[in-house]
């Protein structure tokens, strides 16, 4: 397999560190200045693309319009990702987003999910999220936070919209604390409250590595499929 990097940062330094390390070949590098023509990205088999909210619409249909296979993992840019993905499927085209390419953070989401589904019948249990990340990231909250609310509402009744704190949540909707501090990887604690006691989940990053072996892993999966994809097709979730 051939891979195009959109990003050359941490993240696309660490996928190139797992892609170089299972013999797949890097053809291209796009950083921030670049202007690529569709014959550079046509030499990739798939492109990676982690770069910045402002500049991931473009990436993406970029790589859209050249025909060539697509994986994002930039978040912060929500509002534009239903136009890619109608494009993607009105012209036939490939693509995959995730909020986080992690397997644990998938494994997480499941258990977001069913703990939801759960707590449905339990009124006495309010629900919160916590994330932290490192100094350097531009959105808050997290793109991987808003999938857990995102998730949490579509799977109980009782929560209609998440809010950031320390603004007052009117009800039904769900706290969401963002951190920022050191450099740290990425923390998320989803947790359910109640005037006795407390259930957490909670998931913690050590470092990158595991992002960038998703994100690969991905790339890997999506080559030779056709249509809008996630983290949970590739997982079989």
């Amino acid at each position: 397999m051939k891979l195009g990097l959109f990003g050359y940062g941490k993240m696309g330094k660490a996928i190139e560190q797992v892609a170089e390390k299972q013999g797949i070949e890097i053809v291209w590098r796009i950083r921030r200045d670049d202007s690529p023509t569709p014959e550079l990205l046509r030499q990739a088999d798939v492109a990676i693309e982690f770069t910045r909210p402002e500049a991931a619409f473009e990436n993406v249909m970029l790589c859209l319009q050249a025909d060539l296979p697509v994986v994002s993992g930039t978040t912060g840019w929500l509002g534009q990702l239903p136009e890619a993905k109608k494009y993607c499927i009105e012209n036939d085209g490939t693509m995959l987003w995730a909020s986080n390419f992690s397997v644990g953070v998938n494994l997480f989401f499941a258990l977001n999910r069913r703990l939801a589904q759960l707590m449905a019948t339990r009124p006495e249990y309010a629900a919160s999220l916590i994330e932290t990340h490192h100094i350097h990231k531009l959105d808050a909250p997290s793109g991987t936070a808003l999938t857990l609310a995102n998730e949490l509402i579509q799977n109980t009744d009782r929560y209609t919209g998440w809010l950031l704190a320390p603004e007052i949540p009117a009800p039904g909707e769900i706290p969401i604390t963002a951190i920022r501090e050191g450099e740290v990887p990425g923390t998320h604690l989803v947790r359910w409250q109640s005037e006795v006691d407390e259930i957490n989940i909670e998931h913690k990053a050590y470092s990158r590595a595991g992002f960038a072996a998703g994100a690969v892993l991905a790339a890997q999966w999506i080559v030779g499929k056709q249509g809008v994809f996630g983290m949970g097709d590739v997982l079989g979730l």
